[in-house]
């Protein structure tokens, strides 16, 4: 029931998503569950972290993600917030991005 619950969550958000380059990143790395050092490794150290509820972590990126551009010059940056949920074991479980 939980492993159905989590593959409805992914499906939804993969679907609601927006960004084909960072799906293409977030979700072999999903299938392959990948654990934290891999991503410090490849993204670096996250931006913040915070405990789950019922074990793990929530690690938090915050990227630019393009902008736009001012009414008297320069550019209003938009900013990316992904979110990487970390089973008991820290092997990556879900994941979720907003305004990239």
């Amino acid at each position: 029931m939980r492993r159905a619950a989590a593959l409805l969550l992914l499906v939804l958000t993969t679907a609601c998503s927006s960004n084909p380059y960072l799906e293409q990143s977030l979700k072999p790395a999903a299938q392959r569950h990948e654990n934290k050092e891999w991503f410090e490794k490849e993204w670096g150290k996250p931006s913040g972290s915070s405990p789950r509820f019922w074990g793990g972590e929530e690690w938090t990126y915050y990227r630019i993600a393009g902008g736009t551009e001012r009414f008297l010059g320069g550019i209003n940056p938009h900013d990316c917030e992904i979110k990487l949920y970390f089973d008991k074991h820290g092997q990556l479980d879900d994941y979720s991005y907003s305004g990239c």
